[in-house]
């Protein structure tokens, strides 16, 4: 393995680590939908939780 190898299995590492630390904070500060750029913002959720849910 070379360094050029190493540097970018390293890369990989941490930007999936990134990932899972976002959806895990939040997905414990309440998020439904974690993907989802309007999750309970939009006019739909107000009373009946998160937007996306009807689209599943």
């Amino acid at each position: 393995m070379t360094l050029t190898d190493g540097i970018i299995i390293a890369v990989v590492v941490l930007i999936l680590g990134l990932a899972g630390f976002y959806v895990y904070r939040a997905k414990k500060s309440g998020k439904k939908c974690v993907g989802c750029p309007d999750c309970c913002s939009c006019s739909s959720a107000k009373g009946r939780g998160c937007c996306c849910s009807s689209k599943k």
